[in-house]
C-alpha cells in the first residue's frame, strides 16, 4: 500500500516542480530598486496607518499658530510682523523633530522582528535603512507643506518668491535626512521604541529652543548667546531664513551643506556597522 502511494506521488511531485520551474533565474534587483522597494513600504505604513501623519500635519499647526499668537504682539509688535520672522523658524523645528520618527519606526520593526527577516535576504545592506529614510523625505515634504500653507494664510509673505521658499524646503530636507542617521543608531541602540523617542527629545529639544527660532539672539544673556551661534540650528535656520526673505547667505548654505555631508558620512557607517553585528 505503502509503495503503491509514493509511486503515485512521485510523478505529482515532479509535475509540481516543472510547474513552478523558471527557465532561467531572474536578474538580481539593483541597489536603487531594492532602496525604492523599502521606501515604497514606509509610505504604505502610513496607507495603513494615517495615525503616523498626525505628527506632521497636527505639529506645524499647533507650533505656528501658539507662537505667533503668544508672541508676535511682544517681540515684534503684531503678528503679521512676528510670522515673518517665525515661520522659517518654525519650519526647520517642525521637521528636525520629526526626524526622530525614523529611528522609532527602525526599532519598531526590531522589537517585532522585522528587520531580522530582512537581514537573511539577499538584499543589499543599507536598502532597508535608506529606503526608510527616503520614505520618512516624505514626511518632511508634507509637513514642510502644512507649515508653509498656514504661514501663507496667517500673512507669511516671502520676498524670496517660490524659487527661495523651495530652495529652502529643499536645503532643509538635505539636512534632515542626514540628521536622520543619528537616530537609527539610537533606534539600533535602545531596547524600546518610546527609549529611542525620550532620548531623541532630550536632545532635540534644548537645541531647538536654545536657537535663534523665536527670538534674536542679540537680546540672549551673554553665555546663551554663544551657544546659539554654534547651535547647528541656529546655522539651518539662518540659511533657511536667508533663502526665503531673498538674502541667500551662501556661508550658512555651505556650512548647511557641508554639516549634512559630514553627518551622513560619520552616522552613516556606524549606522550600517550597528546593522550588520547587532544580536
Amino acid at each position: 500500500m505503502s509503495t503503491q502511494t509514493t509511486d503515485e506521488t512521485q510523478p505529482s511531485v515532479a509535475r509540481l516542480r516543472e510547474a513552478i520551474a523558471l527557465p532561467e533565474r531572474p536578474p538580481r534587483p539593483s541597489a536603487l530598486s531594492m532602496t525604492l522597494t523599502f521606501g515604497w513600504r514606509a509610505l504604505l505604513k502610513i496607507k495603513h496607518v494615517p495615525e503616523q501623519l498626525f505628527d506632521v500635519l497636527v505639529s506645524p499647526v499647533i507650533f505656528t499658530l501658539m507662537f505667533t499668537y503668544l508672541f508676535g504682539g511682544a517681540l515684534a509688535g503684531s503678528t503679521q510682523a512676528y510670522i515673518q520672522f517665525l515661520l522659517p523658524g518654525i519650519l526647520v523645528q517642525t521637521i528636525v523633530i520629526v526626524t526622530v520618527y525614523t529611528g522609532y519606526t527602525l526599532n519598531t520593526d526590531i522589537t517585532k522582528g522585522v528587520f531580522d527577516r530582512f537581514r537573511s535576504l539577499p538584499l543589499w545592506r543599507p536598502a532597508p535603512i535608506v529606503g526608510a529614510l527616503l520614505g520618512d523625505t516624505v514626511r518632511y515634504s508634507i509637513a514642510s507643506v502644512m507649515c508653509i500653507g498656514l504661514g501663507l494664510i496667517l500673512g507669511f509673505r516671502p520676498d524670496g518668491g517660490v524659487v527661495g521658499v523651495v530652495l529652502g524646503v529643499l536645503l532643509l530636507l538635505v539636512f534632515a535626512f542626514s540628521l536622520s542617521w543619528i537616530f537609527t543608531i539610537l533606534g539600533l541602540l535602545l531596547r524600546t521604541p518610546n527609549a529611542v523617542m525620550g532620548v531623541s527629545m532630550m536632545v532635540l529639544m534644548p537645541l531647538t529652543f536654545a536657537s535663534n527660532i523665536f527670538v534674536d539672539p542679540s537680546t540672549m544673556p551673554s553665555g546663551l548667546q554663544r551657544f546659539v551661534e554654534i547651535n547647528p540650528v541656529s546655522h539651518l535656520v539662518t540659511a533657511v531664513r536667508g533663502l526665503m526673505a531673498g538674502q541667500a547667505d551662501a556661508g550658512e548654505i555651505t556650512w548647511v551643506l557641508v554639516a549634512s555631508v559630514v553627518l551622513t558620512a560619520v552616522f552613516g557607517p556606524i549606522t550600517m556597522r550597528l546593522y550588520r553585528t547587532r544580536r
